[in-house]
């Protein structure tokens, strides 16, 4: 009997299935796929219907066909209250498979399904009624070879996050009709292929806006580009933008923190002027391929790092220090290998003035995969090192792949000089 199993110690080989039901089915749906989670069912009798409760339904397939029924079943055998994510990535070159997935989505937004993770190897074009009844849905990312086809508004009254990776557009009527049916939208990355035949005009109105990324590598959008309209937007981030005719910040005056990257030869940007109320501030542009205004005061910018690998780069730091009144942390960073380019203008000792920011506020400066051969760079960080009289912490980081020498550590030790006892001199590889 049961107590003399207990006294010879044998046990219950199957105390999994013992667990709650809740956290069988949470321990389920950490599993790789819906494919591996239906494996399960048979365990034992208790698990036949176990992976009907599972929230997730995660369908890939990378190498090989999937079996369309299996799709088909999941979702219609699907029991648990509500749909939390559904993650189709489809490779099958099928144009009657567009069909399905249409239905499928259908089921999808009628179990209230809540994310939507659509990658698609193949074009699928996807007209905007089909997202009229997705009332429900909070997540969207669509990738790859999906074309958003939107002629009029739609309806995602619920939509937070909003992915568009490598998708194109039938026109820019599609863009606009897109974002103005998410009201409540807070999170939009849209990363843009290598189409010309795509939205020209990408306009941006989003109201309750917080977190834009943009990534536009084409440099085929002539009389095209972007206009941002996102008055409750706080962290922007553009990977790249060239070659088009504008880029327009219209209204974002709450901007909080933004990383500008690789933005070139715009003929009508605003970008550097917009920026005026952020408080941390990343660039990795040329003075010469940007509009950068004088007189623009950044009042409250407290952070800013600046890549050195860019064409004129030093006239964009000395631009910002000078501008930049409230500064407290400074990080410079060297992208290896880093080209020569020699600093352009007069020398930094020859400087009619020292920006305000160094000798009243500047408290931390980094320079990270600091290039100790460069003379120019050893001029630049002796010009701060010695002006920024409130310093408190320097760090310099050395590329692991730099080699010790003697003349390294002299020079590291004659920056080290020019800073007063109270700074905390660091020098390390990394």
């Amino acid at each position: 009997g049961e107590r003399l199993r207990r006294r010879l110690g044998y046990v219950n080989a199957d105390r999994i299935s013992e667990l709650p039901e809740a956290l069988l089915v949470h321990i389920l749906s950490l599993l790789p796929t819906t494919k591996h989670v239906i494996v399960t069912s048979v365990l034992s009798k208790g698990w036949r219907s176990l992976w009907k409760m599972v929230p997730r339904l995660v369908f890939a397939s990378p190498n090989q066909k999937y079996e369309d029924n299996v799709i088909s079943t999941s979702l219609v055998s699907h029991e648990a209250p509500v749909l939390e994510s559904l993650r189709l990535r489809l490779v099958r070159h099928d144009y009657m498979y567009i069909g399905d997935i249409r239905a499928w989505l259908g089921i999808a937004f009628a179990r209230h399904v809540r994310e939507l993770v659509l990658d698609v190897n193949f074009r699928v074009s996807f007209p905007g009624s089909m997202f009229c009844s997705a009332s429900s849905l909070e997540t969207l990312i669509l990738k790859n070879s999906i074309h958003v086809d939107v002629p009029c508004p739609v309806s995602m009254k619920s939509l937070k996050t909003l992915h568009l990776k490598d998708v194109t557009y039938k026109d820019d009527e599609s863009v606009r009709n897109l974002l103005s049916g998410c009201p409540s939208l807070e999170d939009l990355q849209v990363d843009r292929g290598y189409s010309i035949h795509d939205a020209k005009i990408f306009i941006i109105a989003a109201p309750s806006l917080k977190r834009l990324s943009i990534c536009d590598p084409c440099n085929g959008r002539e009389g095209g580009g972007y206009v941002i309209n996102a008055p409750c937007l706080k962290y922007l981030e553009i990977e790249m933008i060239k070659g088009c005719d504008f880029c327009l910040i219209e209204n974002s005056p709450e901007l909080v923190e933004a990383a500008i990257r690789n933005v070139s030869w715009i003929v009508n940007e605003t970008i550097l002027r917009s920026l005026k109320p952020i408080k941390r501030l990343s660039l990795n542009l040329s003075p010469l391929e940007i509009n950068c205004p004088t007189g623009t005061i950044f009042y409250q910018l407290v952070y800013l790092e600046v890549y050195t690998h860019k064409v004129e780069w030093w006239n964009l730091l000395i631009l910002m220090l000078d501008n930049s009144p409230k500064l407290q942390v400074l990080k410079i960073t060297d992208c290896l290998p880093c080209p020569y380019y020699g600093l352009v203008g007069k020398k930094l000792s020859e400087q009619e003035y020292v920006p305000e920011c160094l000798l009243s506020q500047l408290e931390t400066f980094v320079w990270k995969n600091y290039d100790w051969t460069s003379e120019e760079k050893k001029e630049v960080a002796t010009y701060i090192l010695r002006n920024a009289i409130r310093l408190k912490k320097a760090y310099f980081f050395i590329n692991r792949i730099t080699r010790k020498c003697n003349e390294l550590e002299e020079r590291l030790q004659m920056l080290k000089e020019l800073v007063s006892n109270s700074c905390h001199f660091v020098s390390k590889y990394e």
